[in-house]
């Protein structure tokens, strides 16, 4: 070929190259590993992100990275590295986004001279410089020891370290979606996140699979019993939330991310539902029994008082002594604390202390105002409650909690007591406390005390358990909420209709301290 005929072609040589690399990198592991993958009912990644962000919003970076394979001096094929990662859109915004492709390698770690993501690298980067949300698509095994002899030595731990990871948890929203199996460094990192979830059936996350499990316990389980929604979501707390499917996983990152702001140097987005700010519902009126032993739907009265259809739970199945969701509040982002008495009376267990401290970091770190619907008549007591550590995790909430510097409501339903009964309180803010008439509080409730506080008299008595009732009913009478009221030791007492106005009003006048408050805390963010 003359060079002439090289100059009329210009780089067209280069560029059928290049489009022969990126259709290598589009194939993923091949055609047979693509069918076997989504034989499992799992998607691609390249299936993921299209599925997750603003369509054609995609904008992939590290396209032609892998290991090329060269014979006669000419280019026969590439075997893409295994991560894919770029800059997309969600609901109109920026997010980083990344994941692994397991069907190279089963989406092992790959090191050239950049990372590209799965634990640092260029998705991370971006996330912090542009200050986007972060979203991780995690399909692993992490590190595998295959690569000793890639190198010919084994690699001291934190070569590729978390500390970009840490970073991020104080600045951008991270959000971890565990899509298939996790272990080591994958898995380590869906838990350095804001929020994660997983996949029903297909998802599982360990620091080790069974193998590993076998070889070091001589333990013989499957997957699903190791590292399933069953135990990951529901027994641990390790992840926050298990989806159904791929698709609903999907929805839920993008209705998680429809709450945060883009950074800690902004304020949640605002999104008019349509619903009016003094709607009052009948139904709060009656929806408390007045027998004080009698459970309710705790979730149902955050329904009637919040935007509606805007609830978005955490954590559903796990600490279920304890609700936290986000919502709205006439447009505007909340997080909802809700005892339950439907489970241990709404007292707080160990799980409910770390799901509650988890939330509160969430929340503070993001300018979310929390609103706590008080029902606890403390913390959990007894033998197993003790051996769990519940008194220093119940602790650790109440430090969390006054350390926060969002705007705190507390709303008393029914039972208000002791130290978890201190943690839903704003010591160090306005401290604006409301109740409904059917509120009680103190330091312990009337029957246990009264047992202890008046043991000598009681059992001194020719009928003690009639004395005791007796003491029980004078303590009771000077109880109510209206004398404490009346001290101006509880800023207002409201009609349960009121509840929903009376917040909304609140929440918008707080928007002006939120947004002098805007940016990192040191050190901080939400802690694992």
């Amino acid at each position: 070929m003359s060079r002439d005929d090289t100059d009329a072609r210009g780089w067209q040589p280069e560029v059928d190259e290049l489009a022969f690399r990126r259709a290598q990198a589009d194939a993923l592991g091949g055609a047979a590993a693509v069918a076997k993958h989504q034989a499992q009912g799992r998607l691609t990644i390249r299936e993921r992100i299209a599925g997750l962000v603003d369509a054609g919003s995609f904008q992939e970076v590290g396209r032609l990275t892998g290991q090329g394979k060269y014979g006669g001096g000419k280019l026969l094929s590439v075997t893409p590295a295994p991560y894919v990662m770029g800059l997309a859109s969600i609901d109109g915004r920026a997010v980083a986004v990344g994941g692994e492709d397991f069907t190279v390698r089963g989406g092992t770690s790959w090191s050239g001279d950049r990372k590209k993501g799965g634990q640092g690298g260029f998705v991370e980067d971006l996330a912090h410089h542009y200050r986007i949300p972060l979203v991780n698509l995690i399909d692993g095994a992490g590190g595998s020891v295959t690569s000793i002899n890639r190198r010919g030595h084994a690699v001291f731990p934190g070569v590729h370290g978390f500390e970009r990871s840490v970073q991020l948890l104080g600045e951008v929203p991270v959000v971890c979606a565990v899509m298939g199996a996790a272990a080591g460094g994958p898995a380590g990192r869906a838990i350095l996140s804001h929020w994660s979830v997983m996949v029903k059936d297909t998802s599982h996350v360990f620091a080790a699979g069974p193998p590993v499990v076998e070889r070091s316990l001589s333990q013989k389980v499957t997957k699903e019993a190791l590292g399933g929604p069953g135990v990951a979501v529901d027994t641990a707390g390790t992840i926050e939330n298990v989806a159904p499917s791929e698709a609903q996983c999907f929805d839920m990152i993008r209705r998680f991310l429809s709450f945060l702001p883009q950074n800690v140097w902004q304020l949640p987005p605002v999104v008019d539902v349509g619903d009016p700010a003094d709607r009052a519902e009948q139904e709060l009126l009656t929806i408390v029994p007045r027998n004080r032993r009698k459970a309710y739907d705790m979730r149902r009265l955050i329904r009637l008082v919040a935007d509606r259809g805007s609830e978005f739970e955490i954590q559903p199945t796990y600490g279920k002594a304890l609700i936290t969701c986000l919502a709205r509040m006439n447009g505007r982002a909340v997080g909802f604390i809700g005892n339950n008495p439907q489970v241990y009376g709404g007292a707080m267990d160990v799980k409910a202390a770390r799901k509650q401290t988890h939330f509160i970091e969430l929340c503070d770190c993001f300018h979310i105002p929390i609103v706590f619907m008080v029902d606890v008549p403390g913390f959990m007591v007894g033998l197993e409650a003790e051996a769990a550590a519940t008194l220093r995790e119940g602790m650790r909430s109440v430090y969390v909690g006054l350390q926060a510097t969002v705007p705190i409501f507390t709303v008393v339903i029914r039972k208000c007591y002791g130290m978890a009964g201190m943690g839903s309180t704003d010591k160090n803010g306005l401290d604006l406390k409301i109740a409904w008439p059917s509120a009680e509080w103190g330091s312990l409730p009337i029957e246990g005390g009264v047992a202890a506080a008046f043991r000598r008299e009681i059992e001194s008595a020719p009928d003690p358990v009639a004395r005791e009732a007796e003491i029980e009913a004078e303590l009771r009478g000077m109880a109510s909420p209206f004398r404490t009221a009346e001290a101006f030791g509880v800023e207002e007492i409201i009609d349960p209709r009121e509840t929903r106005a009376y917040l909304c009003r609140f929440i918008e006048a707080a928007q002006a301290r939120l947004a002098t408050g805007l940016g990192p805390k040191p050190k901080y963010g939400v802690r694992p």
